[in-house]
């Protein structure tokens, strides 16, 4: 059994989405330093706003405004932050129940140690010095020992500002370190002598590439290994038109479900080689490997036909 393997991952992409009227309004709010929750018909006021009621469903515009000072109604402390957290310093994540709001918003509160901490204590925000229309407009929560205003109301607002923001993008990112675990490492100890390896299902007798350590159909261990392809046949395709950020290809490209030789499970891999609008179902392909690649860039046109190709052709 090779040595197990791990390898630091990253995936990250930039999330956008268009804003409707209430989160628009409430965005372009906090960057003009102003909360807007929206009323509920039963009179509840939701902050941070949302366009349809919990409860019932139904649609809300109405918008109010509500104070910058609030309630801390739970949290939990934070020793150690993060990577792009709010604060580099430990803090608490908190939930604040704004004056005039029914509901909490969950932020970041600034304290020195968790001592400091409590359910019911007065906070009151800290706005950032530079502001977008996002929630980190908010830099945090800070404690107040201000005249309480725990009793003021929300004020209608008509949600109107200039130059409003309409859409969001947030970068999403997950660091994570990845094991393959037992045959995921033989596969890739497997690829890099640009061998492809499998796994026979004991109950089905199916061959799964890449190997998982179970039979996916029947939910049952595998152990008994098989070396298949390298070629293999197009099961089914895609055409990709949009470009990927940091992906040096040019568009349009095909990505495509590839039946190995001697396999039971498509592969999903790239082909290369020839024009996107010649790629078939039922083409055969080959790997292609890089010098410094521990697996196939991409899969390309193999000669045809063969005897590989003609039993896929009596399949059909």
């Amino acid at each position: 059994m090779p040595e197990n393997l791990t390898a630091p991952l990253v995936v990250a992409f930039p999330f956008t989405r268009s804003l409707g009227p209430v989160q628009s309004a409430f965005l372009t709010g906090l960057r003009e330093r102003t909360v807007l929750g929206v009323r509920t018909r039963d009179g509840r006021v939701l902050v941070p706003p949302v366009e349809y009621d919990p409860v019932t469903a139904e649609e809300i515009r109405d918008l109010v405004e509500v104070g910058t000072t609030g309630t801390v109604t739970t949290w939990a402390w934070n020793p150690a932050p993060r990577h792009r957290q709010p604060l580099r310093t430990p803090f608490a994540w908190a939930l604040v129940r704004l004056d005039g709001a029914d509901t909490a918003l969950l932020h970041a509160l600034d304290a020195p140690h968790a001592r400091a901490v409590r359910t019911g204590m007065r906070v009151r925000i800290r706005w950032a010095a530079h502001r977008e229309g996002a929630i980190t407009d908010i830099a945090c929560f800070e404690p107040y020992d201000g005249t309480a205003t725990a009793t003021a109301g929300a004020t209608p607002h008509g949600g109107a500002f200039a130059d409003p923001v309409t859409t969001l993008t947030t970068p999403a990112r997950l660091d994570y370190t990845y094991a393959p675990g037992r045959a995921q490492t033989r596969y890739l100890h497997a690829l890099a002598g640009r061998r492809i390896l499998g796994e026979r299902c004991p109950s089905c007798r199916r061959v799964c590439v890449p190997p998982r350590g179970a039979c996916p159909t029947c939910g049952v261990a595998t152990a008994e290994h098989v070396e298949v392809g390298p070629r293999g046949t197009v099961t089914t395709f895609c055409v990709v038109n949009i470009k990927a950020k940091g992906l040096d290809i040019d568009v349009p490209y095909v990505y495509a479900h590839i039946a190995l030789d001697g396999a039971d499970l498509a592969l999903h891999a790239r082909i290369g080689g020839i024009p996107y609008d010649e790629v078939r179902m039922g083409m055969r392909v080959e790997p292609v490997w890089t010098d410094d690649s521990r697996h196939p860039d991409h899969y390309r046109p193999a000669p045809e036909p063969d005897a590989a190709y003609d039993t896929y052709k009596e399949l059909l």
